[in-house]
């Protein structure tokens, strides 16, 4: 029987198959599915076979060292990471174009470079680029040795003959595994050059750096098998015209999730914001009507971020709704339940919600501060500047409790504010902090009571 020549391979889930479907069998995604040509002889499994031999352990009889983490130099990736790289760890970094990826990893090549040797394959960039990227930031050249090949094989005779304590990979999407036919960026490229990379990681206990294009949705381009197989994926996200940065978990086999480190881009590169709340907070406006604090929770970190809204007469048969760093869906339930439960109308005006500082809220909690300041905005009333809230708003009316409710107080108190409108049920687990009152709410009519006063 022949062997057959091509497959079909869907960019999303990574399913094979015969034929060519418009819409993915297993994903239900529409034109996903990709022509890859097989080759005649699979001469990289014998390959793989020859040099690695699986071999079952006990697990209590599995020996590591208590210090498996390494630290990077900022102590914001550190934060993110659960601590530091984990060897034998693969690390993809996502991000926009121009965001500061290859800049980040030039840095942590710094810090190695002082114990360490350290590789870094460039697919995209001549070592005159990477070697004038590197004098603007101020980093030695020491114990730094630069690849500019796509070919993975090459890379990774690099890395056995140099045995470093970290490699780069900049980026995945450039990677070619000669013994395969497809061009580089494709779906099978793509995994498979990611596969060798963690197969060398996990052999030699090498932490890799893997950097990953976005397509313009935002998501990371190529399989989604891509972010199932790494260890950790972090992004990296902020406004092209902002100096500030903010990198995000959203996965860690070694941590929390959702954890989040924020950056400031200067002349020299990347710089730790220690204090997000207090960056994210400066500049607010005193006396305005429309602005409210909400404390959320950032993985294991409370974080102080502004709500403004604002709500004006529309000039149109349909109100608009718009929202920047929020839900806008949760923002027209929110608007729902004013007008339903409290007896607040907009539906003859149009209704704005801005997060200052390019964070996105996505926690629960963040909706009764949304709904202060929609109701500040709609009365001319200004909050106090010295008050900040966090819950979570049901369809009746009701404050829902949050977790984290200690964290949340201690934050508020350490910034300076005197007052925190926060949900009842919350309330009777804290432990008053001196110099913050607590004003426990049950539903949204006691929250804006405790607002007027």
């Amino acid at each position: 029987m022949a062997r057959q020549k091509s497959s079909f391979v869907c960019s999303e889930c990574g399913l094979e198959s015969h034929s060519w479907y418009g819409k993915c069998p297993s994903c239900a995604h529409w034109n996903t599915l990709e022509e890859i040509e097989i080759p005649r002889e699979n001469k990289k499994a014998h390959t793989l076979n020859e040099r690695f031999t699986p071999k079952a352990s006990k697990l209590c009889e599995i020996d590591f060292d208590i210090e498996i983490r390494n630290d990077t130099g900022l102590c914001e990736l550190d934060r993110v990471l659960g601590g530091g790289v984990v060897d034998g760890s693969v690390i993809l970094l996502s991000g926009d174009p121009g965001i500061g990826k290859s800049t980040l990893l030039l840095q942590v090549c710094s810090f190695f470079c002082k114990n360490n040797t350290v590789l870094y394959a460039a697919g995209e960039e001549s070592p005159k680029q990477i070697k004038l990227r590197a004098e603007r930031l101020g980093i030695p050249g020491d114990n730094l040795y630069v690849a500019a090949d796509t070919d993975i094989e090459n890379i990774l005779g690099h890395a056995a003959r140099l045995r470093p304590g970290i490699v780069m990979v900049d980026s995945i999407q450039t990677m070619h595994f000669s013994q395969l036919t497809s061009s580089s960026g494709s779906v099978t490229q793509v995994r498979e050059c990611t596969q060798l990379l963690m197969r060398m990681a996990k052999e030699n206990d090498v932490p890799v750096f893997v950097v990953g294009h976005v397509n313009k949705d935002g998501g990371i381009a190529g399989p989604k098998v891509l972010e199932h197989m790494v260890d950790v994926v972090l992004y990296f996200e902020g406004e092209r015209l902002s100096s500030y940065r903010i990198l995000r978990a959203v996965k860690n086999r070694f941590g929390s999730t959702n954890e989040i480190g924020m950056f400031e881009m200067g002349d020299t590169g990347l710089s730790d914001v220690e204090n997000p709340s207090l960056t994210l907070l400066s500049g607010r406006p005193s006396g305005v009507s429309g602005t409210c604090v909400a404390c959320v929770m950032e993985g294991t970190r409370p974080i102080l971020a502004e709500v403004q809204a604002l709500a004006g007469k529309t000039g149109f048969g349909t109100p608009r709704r718009m929202a920047t760093g929020f839900d806008l869906n949760r923002a027209t339930l929110i608007i729902a339940v004013l007008e339903k439960r409290c007896g607040y109308f907009f539906g003859n005006l149009d209704t704005y919600i801005n997060i200052i500082g390019g964070l996105k809220l996505d926690e629960p909690a963040s909706d009764l501060p949304v709904a202060l300041a929609l109701i500040s905005n709609l009365l001319d009333k200004p909050v106090d500047e010295n008050v900040a809230a966090f819950g979570e708003i049901g369809l009746a009316g009701e404050i829902r409790s949050v977790m984290h409710a200690q964290q949340r107080v201690n934050e508020c108190a350490r910034l300076g504010f005197t007052k925190l409108i926060l949900p009842e049920h919350s309330a009777k687990g804290v432990i008053s902090v001196p110099g913050v009152m607590l004003y426990p709410v049950k539903n949204l009519s006691q929250a804006i009571d405790s607002l007027l006063r």
